[in-house]
This record gives structure tokens, sequence and C-alpha cells, in this order.
């Protein structure tokens, strides 16, 4: 995950350069907007605002070191959605707390908050109703399983049935289901009340590209060529590439903006998906295979997947899309 690590004080700036050196599974950034500070202590001539409004478009993690007052008043002109925004974490400059403050669920702050709990020390501070109480989270199962929320205001009805203790019962069709089903989620004692359906995602989106693509270049190209195709972001469900390009910034930085799994697979694996897939001479020896985006699209989205967009090339990016075969058909 990418997070941007915002301090203001030296004291601050320190506590941010030991969350670098333990957060080894993360790309973090250090900002220091203090008004002095040491050699290693430079301010970041961007303004407080511009890198918020950063964060809210490439969905990059926020960790402030400071007061929770300065974070709130930072982003609250760039709030939006909870299943959009990306995670915002405070921290004081002692180290004792980490709260999250925005997305905790489906942005991961909570989990966010608990590994940095465990690698510093520091007490992770959960106000989510839902994890206090120790009960289902909705919005927590839908992106643990892949699945879309129909309607977001069915989130506050089931949270509401399970706070007050009545049995929220998941509806599954031919259970135990052998590829993603539809969930229907109700109210056992007050039907109706807590209705809400989660649907599997329907689309994988496969990409390749040239080494060292832009994340703004291939976000631009990407979500073009879903509007063009009448696709929305909330009905694809992952990135699927090649192993190769499992450390490529710009698709890592795209996968936690579109807030979905980033899949590769070998070669080897890829060569094998049965279908018709186009075929470059030069892909199959600089990679092992003769097309990437198609072939991962197909496999990712699971079988009997349909490539409903074959490759389409530009400026050394590809991308193919696939939807994902519903049991029942």
């Amino acid at each position: 995950m990418k997070i941007r690590i915002i301090s203001f004080t030296e004291r601050g700036y320190e506590l941010s350069r030991r969350l670098r050196e333990v957060m080894t599974a993360h790309d973090a950034e250090l900002i220091f907007k203090g008004s002095r500070g040491g050699p290693e202590t430079v301010a970041s001539e961007q303004s407080l605002s511009g890198i918020c409004r950063l964060s809210f478009e490439d969905g990059t993690a926020l960790v402030f070191i400071g007061a929770a007052g300065i974070a709130v008043r930072s982003i609250a002109p760039f709030v939006r959605d909870k299943l959009q925004d990306p995670p915002v974490l405070v921290m004081d400059e002692a180290g004792r707390f980490v709260i999250p403050v925005l997305s905790g669920h489906v942005g991961g702050a909570n989990e966010l908050a608990a590994e940095i709990g465990e690698l510093t020390g520091a007490e992770p501070v959960i106000t989510t109703a839902t994890d206090v109480n120790e009960t289902f989270a909705v919005d927590l199962f839908a992106k643990e399983n892949g699945l879309t929320i129909t309607d977001r205001s069915g989130i506050a009805r089931v949270s509401s049935s399970a706070l007050a203790g009545r049995p929220v019962t998941l509806s599954i069709r031919d259970y135990p289901p052998a590829a993603p089903v539809d969930v229907l989620i109700t109210d056992e004692v007050m039907p109706g009340t807590a209705q809400l359906t989660l649907c599997p995602k329907k689309y994988a989106v496969g990409i390749g590209c040239r080494r060292g693509k832009s994340y703004e270049e291939l976000r631009e190209f990407a979500e073009r060529i879903l509007a063009e195709n009448g696709i929305s972001l909330k009905d694809a469900g992952c990135i699927a590439t090649i192993d190769i390009k499992k450390d490529e910034e710009g698709l890592r930085q795209l996968s936690q903006a579109w807030k979905m799994p980033f899949i590769t697979y070998e070669a080897a694996v890829l060569a094998k998906v049965q279908g018709e897939f186009s075929s470059s001479e030069a892909v199959l020896e600089r990679v092992g295979v003769g097309n990437v985006c198609e072939r991962a699209a197909v496999l990712a989205a699971g079988p009997g997947a349909d490539l409903i967009l074959r490759k389409t090339a530009e400026n050394g990016m590809t991308i193919a899309i696939a939807e994902r075969r519903r049991k029942h058909e």
C-alpha cells in the first residue's frame, strides 16, 4: 500500500521516519509541513490541501502525525463516499495512539491502524460501532469476498440490526457455491428491515504495459476504455497481469486507487488458458507468452468467462476485459 505520512514538528518527523523503517511492506512517502526543521526535515513546498486532494484522487492512504483537528480540517473538502475515500489515520507525535478517521472498513484504515500498533506499540483506537461491539460488518464482508454492495443505504440497515442483537441471515443460492453468487442479507426477526443484496463483481480487467508507465497514464487510459464500453468501476473485481509486472508501481497504485486486488500469473500459467487470443511474437519473445491482457482477464474472471473486450493497445499499454460467468447460467 502507498502511504503519505504527514508531520508538523521535528518530533513528529522522527516518528514518521521510524514508521517508514518498520512498515517495510508499504511504500511510505514522508511529508514535513513544519515551519522549521533540521537538515533532514525540509518542508514540502506542496500545500497541505494539495497533498490531501492528490491522495483522494489516487487512493493513497494518509497518516497524520499531530492533532486530529488538523487532519479533519485538511480532508474535509475532499470527503465523498465511505466506499470510495482513501484510508485516513491520525497518530499523536508521542506514538501512543493511532486512530482511523476515515474509511475504516472498505479503505482498510482499521486494518492499517492495527498493523501500525503491532509494529510500534501504539494503541489502535477503533471507533467503528460494529468493531467495538464485535458484530457483523457487511461492508467489510463485501470487501473481503469481492462483492458489490447494491444499495449503500442497506449498510446502515444491516448494521443497525446487527448492533441491536437481532439475527442477521445470509442467504446463498445452491450452498456451498462452486463460484461467486449473489448473497442476500436479511433481518431474521424483522423481515425486510435489513435486506441487502451483495453481487459478485462482473468483470476482470487484464492490463499489460511497458516498464515504467506512470499511474496517471495507466488510470486515464483504463478508465477511458471502461467508460467507452459502458463498464462501471464498481463492477470490476480485479486487475490481472503477468507476474513480471508484480512490482510495476503504476499498476500497484492503480489497484489501490480502484480498491481492488492486483493479481499476477506466471507466463506458463497464462499460456495454458483455453480460448482464442491475439498474439504477438515480440511479446512472446519478451515475456514468454504471446498475449498478457486477454489471457490474464479470462483467467481472473474464472471458468467459462467471456472475453467481452479484446486487446486494446495505446502508447505502450494494453487492456482487455472478461466477464465472469454466473453460476446458474
